[in-house]
Parts: structure tokens; sequence; C-alpha cells
């Protein structure tokens, strides 16, 4: 691979053995590290995006004691976004360990590989829900109330890909749910801007997750899992280009409607070239491409909080 080393004797994977969070784990820990991703952070930057973005526009910021609320508030979100990805990339691995056997992509992971066992799995997908409850346990009620309400999302995402083509629009709906969880955890509600936020962020991952899923399309064809990849194969730049015009107006909108400063609007336009390059460029049927422009997206999410910080402090 061109841009990872993501190769190898047994072909294309995504799997990063070398990745420093494995190597300073014993032996023993290390299947467990590569079931919650840890050696992939791109999953954990993606679902903590929104969540970042969302107490940033609209915390309150006018005292010393509001922006120290506002970064514990931030560091929360951090760990929660951790422990939940974790979580949801294990409880993914269990449903799927049976087609990722025959996916060269996936066939290397802890499940297929018999490197855990599926009761095994499940006690840590326990340990990881549990970290994210107790952050979500710190928040008020109605943040409590409408974190909880993400479960069911989350967990029927990873079904979805075996009885609809647009999987990808349920992983953007567990995806961005920090879009609305920031503006309840600061304010008790969920405005106007947020639901344009969180509909921004549907579209972007639309536009990520289908360059993610590029990279399967052959094997997803074989075992017959479904994808918006395998969808807009026909035209995929077409449809990509169309979710990336939703997201940029829909995080113009979210910033009209927070009334934020002129620096947020850099920022989106940062994020617009970002998208703009993503969907120009991408070849469809080369995996690494498809995996360095799929990790490209953090950038975006530093872009658009860059514009929402500089406007707001």
């Amino acid at each position: 691979a061109a841009h990872d080393g993501d190769m190898t004797a047994r072909g294309f994977t995504d799997i990063r053995p070398q990745h420093w969070s494995l190597r300073l784990l014993p032996a023993w820990a290390r299947p467990y590290g590569r079931l919650a991703r840890w050696d992939r952070p791109i999953g954990w930057r993606l679902l903590l995006a929104p969540c970042w973005w969302s107490i940033s526009l609209f915390a309150p910021l006018q005292t010393r004691e509001q922006v120290i609320a506002w970064a514990i508030w931030m560091a929360l979100f951090f760990l929660g976004a951790v422990a939940m990805r974790g979580a949801g990339c294990t409880w993914n691995d269990l449903l799927d360990r049976d087609i990722d056997a025959h996916v060269e992509r996936t066939r290397d992971r802890p499940l297929p590989a018999g490197e855990v066992t599926p009761k095994q799995a499940l006690a840590w997908l326990v340990v990881q829900a549990a970290i994210g409850a107790a952050v979500l346990a710190s928040f008020n009620l109605n943040a409590i109330v409408v974190g909880v309400a993400s479960l069911l999302v989350i967990a029927i995402y990873p079904l979805m890909k075996r009885v609809t083509s647009w999987p990808q629009v349920v992983l953007g709906l567990a995806f961005n749910w920090g879009a609305l969880m920031g503006d309840v955890v600061a304010n008790g509600r969920v405005s106007p801007a947020a639901l344009a936020l969180y509909a921004g962020g549907i579209a972007w991952t639309l536009v990520y997750d289908t360059i993610y899923a590029m990279q399967d399309q052959r094997d997803d064809a074989i075992v017959g899992v479904r994808s918006t990849a395998r969808r807009f194969q026909g035209a995929p730049q077409a449809w990509l280009t169309l979710f990336a015009a939703i997201t940029v107006i829909c995080f113009g909108l979210a910033g009209w409607l927070a009334g934020i400063d002129w620096p947020y609007w850099l920022g989106l336009t940062g994020v617009a070239t970002h998208l703009a390059w993503q969907v120009g460029t991408v070849k469809p049927h080369d995996q690494a491409d498809c995996l360095y422009k799929f990790r490209s997206n953090r950038w975006l999410g530093w872009l658009l909080l860059a514009g929402i910080l500089a406007a707001r402090l």
C-alpha cells in the first residue's frame, strides 16, 4: 500500500499490528486492543468530531468557570468516544465474524482468526460499554436520555448491511449522535442548529464510509453484503459530490442558526475544499487510495473545529 504499508502476505488488510497502542500491550491483551480498533484511531476520531464540534459550538464560554466546564466536557467526550467506538467495533465483529472470515481485508481480525472466543469478546464489550455508561452518567438527565436513545441505532447498524444498500445512513445516525449530545449536555436541549449539524454529519459519513466500503466491493458482492459503495458503483463521483454538497450546506445552516462569527466560515471553506479533493481524486478500485482518503477525514474534523473555536474563543 502506497500510503500506510497495509499489505500483508495474505493480501490487503487495514490491520496495523505494529501500531504503538498494540506494542505497549502484553501479548495476551493485543487481540482485545485490535477488537477495539486501537490500532486504527480514525474511528474514534470520526466519532469524537461531532461531539467536539457540538460542545464547542453550543457551550457557554463567557466566564472562566464556563471554559473549565467546556474543557471537562471535551475530555469526557474523548473518553466516551474511545470506549463506545471500541464497544461498537467489538459488537460488529461478534455479529460479522462469519462474514469477516471470507473478506480479504477482515479475515485476520481476532474472532475469525481464532485469537479470542465469542464469550471473551462479549466480556470485553461489556467492559467498554460500562466505561461509556459511566461517562454518560456524569451528564445531566436530558443528556442521559438522549444518549441512551442512541443505543438502538448502534445495536442495529451491523445488521443493516444484510438488508439494505444504505447501511452507511444508519452508521451516520450513530456516529454523529454527538452533534446532538453537545447541545443537550451544555444546555439541556436539542436546538435547530444542532439538528442541522447532525444532518451535515450524516451526509459527511455517507461520503467517507462509502469511500471506505469501496475497499470491499469485490468480496462484498461474493458474500452478499450490501453498501452504498456497491449501490453507487455506476456513478460514484456523482453520488459522493451530492453528499459532500449536502454536508457543506447543513454545516453552513448550523453556523447561521447558531449566529456564529466569521472565523467559522473560514473553517467551513476548508471543509468544502477537503471534500472537493476527496471526491475529485478518489480511485474507487484502488484499495490503498480509498483507505488513505478515508483516513484523511480526521483533518476535516479538525478544520471545522478550528473554525468553531476561533469564532467562539
